[in-house]
Formats: structure tokens, C-alpha cells, sequence
């Protein structure tokens, strides 16, 4: 199945664990943890997502390059800005299980 979920006015945390749980298949009375669901989501007006607090601002992620002193750090504002729908996708990605059903998983997710 197909769901078309509209990001515009929502929180991006709950509007990322209602998408893991789509795509798991939690929603459907026939759920089996092992088994793909085969749902696919599409994701409209991401830009009109909202952030609580001070998340948008202050928020960092690192990333280390293997080198010594190689960590870097970006703030959510600067990566919102380019890639926001790469920012979605690695939060709903981290709320997935860890198993060799997330990669499979995640690619049913579309931004449109």
C-alpha cells in the first residue's frame, strides 16, 4: 500500500516514528515482525515541518573521518538547509531495527 503523509505542522520526531511504524507494516492486522510489509510512504511538504525547542539552532551531528582530530561537526540548521529530506530519512532510518530488513526497509520511503 501506498500512504501519502503531509509533513507540514508537525513535529519531525513524531512525524519519523510514525513513518518506521509504516513501514514495518505495525499499522496492518497481518504485522509479522520477520516479514516485509511492502508499504511504501511518500512524504509531501517537508519544508513546512516544525521543530520544538531550540533543536533547530543548537543541534549538532558529528561525523569523525577516521584521522586524528577528524571529527566534524554540523549543526541541524545547516544540513536542513541543503538536504532536508536526507535529515528525515537518517532519523526514521536510526528508528528501524538493526537487522538486515533495514536497508530493504527504508527504501520504501519517497519524498515528493
Amino acid at each position: 500500500m501506498i500512504y501519502e503523509l503531509d509533513a507540514s505542522n508537525q513535529s519531525l520526531g513524531r512525524l519519523a516514528s510514525k513513518i518506521a511504524g509504516i513501514l514495518r507494516g505495525k499499522n496492518l492486522p497481518s504485522y509479522t515482525p520477520n516479514k516485509l510489509s511492502g508499504n511504501e510512504v511518500v512524504v509531501k511538504n517537508l519544508k513546512g515541518a516544525k521543530f520544538t525547542g531550540n533543536k533547530f539552532d543548537q543541534k549538532k551531528y558529528y561525523h569523525h573521518s577516521g584521522y586524528h582530530s577528524g571529527i566534524k561537526a554540523r549543526k541541524l540548521s545547516e544540513l536542513w538547509e541543503k538536504k532536508p529530506d536526507e535529515v528525515l530519512r537518517g532519523m526514521v532510518y536510526h528508528m528501524l531495527p538493526i537487522n538486515r530488513t533495514r536497508d530493504k526497509i527504508i527504501k520504501n520511503l519517497k519524498f515528493n
